[in-house]
């Protein structure tokens, strides 16, 4: 329970702030403005609950460290419920501020569904395979949380006007279920990076990106 409930608030903390930014700072601070507000968040969280829990706030994170055999299938289910009910949490919030945060949701770009499905699954891929690699035991480095954040800012910088950036089917669930146009997207934010996670714990269980 301690862990789960580290995940609500992590997961909150990530979509309260990367979502403020969009809504509230974007046209001060721009599209790297909010590339780094997704990374400063998962860098906060790394420190702040990650010694709980280990601060997935992603079910595809959490479904790599799944399948690389760092937590069991009954541990995994309770983080995907933990992390979804952050992030919607933190859109409710968001709506008491009359805030819509359907304005933070993904979206497929100009350059269509294909493209938008391969760079989720790509950025996924990559997003876990360092958060996999940071982390191993035996080689975990003080300075993970800021690697990881600092990887998922790259990925925002590269595909913002790709797919809007999920990478993360909380994130994605948190916004795109309070616009209907989203929400019709919804399962290529969810398929997409599921299947980029689980790939990368695939391949760190096999010791192809492994120590």
């Amino acid at each position: 329970m301690k862990k789960n409930i580290a995940e609500v608030i992590g997961t909150f903390t990530l979509v309260f702030m990367a979502f403020s930014t969009i809504l509230f700072m974007k046209p001060e601070v721009g599209l790297i403005g909010i590339s780094l507000s997704f990374g400063l968040a998962v860098v906060a969280m790394a420190y702040g609950v990650g010694p709980i829990s280990g601060a997935h706030l992603n079910p595809a994170v959490s479904l790599g460290v799944f399948l690389a055999g760092r937590m069991s299938a009954g541990e995994m289910l309770g983080y995907w419920i933990s992390q979804v009910i952050g992030g919607v949490l933190a859109s409710l919030v968001l709506i008491a501020m009359t805030a819509d945060p359907a304005g933070a949701a993904t979206a497929i770009g100009p350059w269509g569904t294909t493209a938008a499905l391969i760079f989720e699954v790509v950025a996924t891929f990559i997003f876990v395979t360092v958060i996999l690699g940071a982390t191993q035991e035996g080689h975990a480095t003080p300075v993970a949380g800021l690697a990881i954040g600092l990887t998922l800012t790259m990925i925002h910088l590269a595909g913002i006007t790709v797919t809007g950036v999920s990478v993360n089917p909380a994130r994605a669930i948190a916004s795109n279920i309070f616009d209907a146009g989203a929400a019709s997207q919804l399962w290529l934010y969810i398929i997409a990076p599921l299947i980029g996670g689980g790939l990368a714990g695939v391949l760190h269980k096999s010791g192809l990106t492994s120590a």
